[in-house]
């Protein structure tokens, strides 16, 4: 069985005069990331692994979960495909995640994370909102075999208000 985490990106700042790629967490991003990433703690298991878009606000959202669920460095990275709006490289990289992790987080934006979500879950999910998490369970046991799987549990911070 193969367990993914989506977690879209926590809310960002566009007051900033920096590209798109550079824009960090607003205050109330700080916050949903602190909270969310606390609460998905108590409600799953460690990934084995994240993987973060390198884009600023993916990765410092990356972190509240790094440091949450206690993974090590040596299982988080980041990639700079996943700076990705359309979800074919999200899907990409997941169908590429190497066999022996069972269970990954991945780190990124919209409108490519509702795709993914809604094409590999069983429940439709009109918008991942900022800091949402998704978790999707598929039988499968390579993550290139997986299709669809079932939406387990989603944690979106305006249910934890």
């Amino acid at each position: 069985m193969k367990t993914l985490y989506l977690v879209r990106h926590a809310k960002s700042s566009w007051k900033h005069d920096v590209d798109d790629h550079k824009r960090p967490l607003k205050d109330r991003g700080v916050r949903d990331g602190r909270l969310v990433s606390k609460k998905v703690k108590a409600e799953v298991e460690p990934p084995q692994k994240i993987i973060s878009s390198d884009a600023t606000r993916a990765f410092l959202t990356a972190q509240f979960f790094k440091k949450a669920l206690n993974i090590s460095d040596a299982n988080f990275e980041t990639n700079h495909e996943l700076y990705d709006f359309s979800g074919q490289n999200v899907m990409r990289i997941i169908k590429s995640l190497d066999d022996n992790l069972d269970t990954v987080m991945i780190v990124g934006h919209n409108h490519a994370f509702t795709s993914v979500a809604n094409m590999l879950g069983n429940s439709y999910i009109e918008n991942v909102p900022t800091c949402g998490f998704v978790m999707l369970q598929f039988d499968e046991k390579k993550w290139s075999d997986i299709t669809t799987g079932k939406t387990v549990k989603t944690i979106f911070p305006r249910d934890l208000k």
